[in-house]
């Protein structure tokens, strides 16, 4: 086995369950992000000679799964999304609050979202998937968090009258 072979296979081995809940926002369900993160290693693993070094594996794996997931979902609901990768909760009647205000997020801002706080990824990681600079994942997250905090503090004042 060859060096990068080993490397995506500790990376699965390490990091599914991040890759899973991930993934999951993006296609609706734990199951299905299963057999997404399956399929996004396979083809890492088929492609893993295109990684160039740019960059780290990690993210060069992320943006696999979010091309693989996406094309899941638009197979599975038989519409054309136009390119745009929507990310929800996948359980949203456990903090269902919470599933509404990040709802009301931008697209990519959402998507950000869930890669910091669901798939755990750094900032350049972040960067690198989506293509944007560190900087603006940065304001990004920031602008989510003061959106997320005034939402959520005006539910919670209507929810106490």
């Amino acid at each position: 086995m060859d060096k990068r072979s080993e490397a995506i296979e500790l990376l699965y081995r390490q990091r599914f369950v991040h890759f899973r809940d991930g993934v999951a926002t993006i296609t609706g369900s734990y199951e299905t992000a299963r057999d997404v993160v399956q399929e996004t290693f396979a083809r890492a693993l088929r492609k893993r000679r295109s990684f160039r070094g740019e960059g780290s594996l990690e993210a060069w794996v992320w943006k696999i799964a979010v091309r693989t997931a996406h094309e899941q979902r638009r197979q599975a609901s038989g519409a054309n999304l136009n390119g745009t990768i929507e990310a929800a909760l996948v359980e949203p009647e456990r903090d269902a609050a919470l599933a509404e205000a990040l709802r009301t997020l931008p697209v990519k801002r959402r998507l950000i979202v869930f890669l910091r706080y669901f798939a755990d990824l750094s900032y350049a990681q972040i960067a690198e998937v989506c293509e944007v600079s560190e900087g603006t994942v940065g304001a990004t997250l920031a602008q989510a968090r003061a959106a997320l905090e005034d939402m959520l503090k005006e539910e919670g004042a209507r929810g106490s009258n």
